[in-house]
């Protein structure tokens, strides 16, 4: 049985439930292991961790070991209009940060690998995703670096945006942005891993045809989300980059990587 890791968020349970719920033919049988994405990129960048063989990786922890894990084909978080949010309590423009607090998703995100590549030197304050909407708005940082659904929910917690990264970076690369993948330990048997990525491919396409079906798992996982932000959580993160990475998918990733490798 093979191990394999992904987050609780709604765009990953929904692409996985067909495939571990036995709703796939002839998908390899998996043992879930669910992590926030910065405790999966730890395992994957720390060689003393339990490494899984197939996990879901941010694009920003997977450039540093790429030598071990492959990208499949099937299972990202790329595409446009979906970037990481720079948020505060006050109007401010990008270039304002230098040297404030700023709170960020984990050192491994691909949100904070584009923080780096955009915005000044500043002092990055890592904590969950979830925490830095109430971090923020209690003035514990200055400003924070959001991700997931918080870029639905941001108003409510009366902050105000100071920059859309993938706006960005699509302005400057002309590509979709490369949030997350999944990758295989390059050990894997390569048969086994195309099984995997045939099977997932799959499961994301049933999801979308029976959009039903994964409903009670991924509000299981949510977080007491609403379901109109899920939604719309589902809609901006699993598009058609999500069956099959293709030429444009490929393209952004390389550039991520060798952006990410000037730093």
């Amino acid at each position: 049985m093979l191990r394999l890791g992904y987050s609780s968020c709604p765009n990953d349970t929904f692409m996985f439930h067909a495939l571990v719920h036995g709703l796939v033919p002839d998908a390899p049988q998996v043992e879930v292991v669910m992590e926030d994405i910065e405790a999966l990129n730890r395992r994957a960048l720390d060689p003393g961790a339990d490494a899984l063989p197939l996990s879901k990786l941010s694009v920003g922890a997977w450039v540093r070991v790429r030598e071990a894990y492959t990208v499949l084909d099937a299972g990202a978080a790329l595409g446009r209009g979906c970037g990481p949010l720079v948020v505060a309590r006050d109007p401010a423009a990008l270039s304002d940060l230098g040297g404030r607090r700023v709170a960020v998703p984990g050192l491994g995100t691909s949100a904070y690998a584009l923080l780096r590549m955009f915005g000044p030197q500043h002092e990055p304050v890592p904590m969950r995703f979830d925490a830095i909407m109430p971090a923020v708005e209690r003035g514990e940082v200055d400003a924070g670096l959001i991700i997931h659904e918080s870029r639905f929910t941001y108003r409510e917690h009366g902050l105000i945006q100071v920059a859309d990264l993938g706006e960005v970076w699509e302005a400057d690369t002309g590509l979709p942005l490369p949030l997350g993948v999944i990758a295989a330990r390059s050990s894997l048997d390569a048969d086994v891993r195309q099984r995997f990525e045939r099977a997932l491919c799959a499961s994301v396409r049933h999801a979308w045809a029976n959009p039903a079906d994964s409903r009670p798992y991924v509000e299981a996982h949510a977080q007491e989300m609403e379901r109109s932000v899920c939604e719309r959580h589902i809609a901006l993160y699993v598009n058609d980059f999500s069956a099959s990475l293709g030429e444009e998918g490929k393209a952004a990733i390389e550039t991520f990587a060798q952006r990410f490798a000037a730093l």
